[in-house]
């Protein structure tokens, strides 16, 4: 097969892909909802019950540093009227929708909400919103709002943190059960609210759309790529760092030098951590 061949195949195959996206896919909603806040307004007034909620700012795929331990990558991260932040997540897999996940989402954007020498309580509100494939809680209802409490009366705390499981498998004739029919829709014609089915309708049936979409399915073809030539040479880095641990003839600082790790990163491999 010529180079032209597999070219035209893979474009094939991405068109054969395209097809088969719904908003329940993560790489598609955050291409959908990239750039013009007003889908993701509309998807949060249903899903948080605020329909005055105005979005002023969207951005999809925010990586969030963190320099000493495990970094994240959000699908959606908004800004309201009022400077709440709202990070959205897609989720096919339960496991990815794990109660501590969300914890680690919250405690990630604390982190970088405040600058210094503000004071805490210009922290502002956070959610952090699951919208899953399944009902991962398993109690059959369309939302599950999460708050701190006080156990002893059951008074909301009322710090400003807020987690919300949304349950993509609920159908009914509300709005929530409507909107989550569209997030599983493959077919724009089939969906409720044409304020979705016309962006989803852009990338799958528009020329213009659907060049973007090929564009960012080759890029995280190449991104994947990247990533595992980078994993493998992490990987190789790790087994010499073990080896020289093993020796026991050089210092810490030495070893962190010569593998490209940096000094924490040995002294886990040292207290036989995973990086």
């Amino acid at each position: 097969m010529t180079t032209t061949e597999q070219i035209d195949q893979k474009h094939q195959e991405d068109l054969q892909r395209l097809r088969g996206f719904r908003l329940l896919d993560d790489d598609f909603l955050t291409k959908c909802f990239d750039g013009d806040p007003k889908y993701i307004q509309f998807v949060l007034r249903i899903v948080m019950e605020k329909p005055d909620l105005e979005v002023e700012d969207v951005r999809t795929q925010v990586f969030v540093e963190n320099l000493l331990n495990r970094s994240v990558r959000l699908d959606v991260l908004a800004t309201d009227s009022t400077g709440q932040t709202i990070n959205v997540e897609i989720q096919r897999s339960d496991k990815g929708a794990g109660r501590k996940r969300a914890r680690y989402n919250s405690s990630m954007m604390d982190a970088n909400l405040l600058h210094k020498s503000e004071d805490f309580d210009q922290l502002p509100e956070t959610w952090v919103i699951f919208i899953t494939e399944r009902d991962v809680i398993g109690k059959g209802l369309p939302r599950y709002p999460v708050e701190r409490c006080f156990l002893g009366t059951g008074e909301i705390f009322g710090d400003g943190s807020h987690i919300l499981y949304v349950n993509g498998a609920y159908r009914d004739e509300t709005p929530i059960g409507k909107l989550m029919h569209d997030f599983s829709c493959t077919d724009p014609a089939n969906m409720y609210y044409n304020e979705l089915a016309e962006r989803v309708r852009f990338f799958k049936e528009d020329k213009e759309g659907i060049l973007i979409m090929c564009k960012a399915m080759e890029d995280m073809r190449n991104e994947s790529l990247q990533e595992g030539i980078k994993e493998g040479r992490r990987e190789s880095m790790k087994v010499a760092a073990e080896r020289m641990l093993a020796d026991g003839t050089l210092a810490l600082e030495k070893i962190a030098e010569y593998v490209g790790l940096s000094l924490e990163e040995v002294k886990k491999l040292q207290a036989g951590q995973s990086m």
